[in-house]
């Protein structure tokens, strides 16, 4: 049956992420960094609104956008913390996720033919979906020593007459770098120029340590040329949910919600009553999960560093990216011998595009005795490889 398939999907490689995952779902002896999931419960009055919704019998479709005091409660989030001034009557539409708000920009704008500018490594779907539209993902690689950030001299090096957009993921997964308004400021300059769409992945945008996150909409001139993607799933601690959003200028999230309802129709009417209860009450919980965060960063970071893996400090995420080229192995044998050996499950960073191949991908969004006992376990391995140099 492998004839009736599309060539273009049939090109598509499986999701590294989801090799891994695989390979340790329902297995009790493996310790696993390795998917992007926060392993807090949905808090219980969060839980509760959606429990409560469906006693009152609330099952029904709710408008294609989603449902107004969503939107509303969004727009007044993303205002308060953000500086972003969203209408919620048609610059704010609830998407399954944040995954589906990517899909429906890209294929909202691209056309067969248009370039897609990604600074890599980056998460692994936004070259997949640009393919499946038809476009050509270009990436852009970032460094260790610019701490990954996207600078303008390599986006400069990448654009043509037939980019249209950029995709920018800050902070980043996998790298967890983040960007200031000072690094923001060239890359305004280069989109203006060359008039370019962006789209902007901030589903970590509460996820910082250091300094605030500074949206890319919210720069000079930008909001009209940005569509803002974000969710629930990380802050919130809502991976199952599957609730995120998109905010832009009218015309653009017209255009995505004429797709949307012709394929999806509406996110679940219980997860949207439960998105309300989350940015209404939910803030202060939002607050402790994010320092526990904070905590592991400095654990794990110190522990690869002992270890003698050179690690950048993440700033944003839950997510380190240490080097292991001091072992003489790749990022593939790495991850598989790790956990093969030492029951560890990485990702290995060439599954993340340019500048990944050289890294692993570690979550500290598990408990400290669980990381304890990996950068014990990590150590011990990268002690064994190393000594054979």
């Amino acid at each position: 049956m492998t004839d009736y398939i599309s060539p273009v999907v049939k090109g598509i490689p499986p999701s590294g992420i989801r090799k891994f995952f695989d390979l340790v779902s329902g297995r009790k002896d493996i310790i696993s960094l390795g998917v992007g999931e926060p392993d807090f419960v949905t808090p219980w009055h969060v839980r509760e609104a959606c429990v409560y919704s469906l006693e009152k019998g609330k099952t029904t479709y709710t408008q294609n956008a989603g449902l107004p005091e969503l939107r509303e409660a969004i727009s007044a989030y993303l205002y308060k913390q953000f500086a972003l001034n969203y209408e919620p009557s048609n610059e704010v539409l609830i998407t399954v996720g944040g995954s589906e708000a990517i899909d429906l920009a890209l294929r909202a704008l691209v056309q067969p033919g248009d370039e897609i500018l990604i600074p890599e490594p980056c998460y692994v779907s936004y070259s997949p979906i640009t393919s499946i539209v038809g476009g050509k993902a270009v990436g852009i690689e970032t460094y260790a020593k610019d701490s990954f950030k996207l600078t303008a001299e390599s986006l400069a090096e990448q654009i043509t007459a037939q980019s249209k957009v950029l995709i920018l993921c800050y902070p980043s997964n996998p790298t967890g770098g983040i960007m200031t308004y000072e690094d923001w400021i060239p890359i305004v300059n280069l989109v203006e120029e060359h008039d370019l769409i962006v789209i902007s992945d901030e589903i970590y945008a509460e996820l910082t340590y250091d300094q605030k996150h500074i949206s890319f909409a919210s720069m000079p001139g930008m909001k009209d040329r940005t569509i803002v993607v974000s969710g629930f799933s990380k802050a919130f601690a809502m991976t199952g949910w599957r609730l995120g959003y998109a905010c832009g200028h009218q015309d653009l999230i017209a255009a995505m919600l004429k797709i949307h309802q012709y394929t999806i129709m509406c996110a679940p009417v219980m997860a949207q009553q439960a998105g309300i209860e989350a940015l209404t009450n939910g803030l202060e919980e939002k607050d402790r999960m994010v320092e526990s965060y904070n905590q592991r960063r400095r654990l794990v970071v110190r522990g690869f560093r002992e270890m003698g893996l050179d690690c950048h400090e993440p700033k944003g995420a839950f997510y380190a990216f240490p080097s292991i080229q001091s072992t003489g192995l790749t990022s593939e044998q790495f991850t598989e011998k790790l956990l093969e050996e030492f029951k560890v499950a990485a990702v290995p960073g060439n599954a993340f595009g340019l500048g990944g191949e050289g890294f692993i991908r570690c979550s500290y969004a598990n408990s400290v005795s669980e990381l304890n006992e990996a950068l014990e376990r990590i150590g011990k391995f990268v002690n064994k490889y190393q000594k054979l140099d």
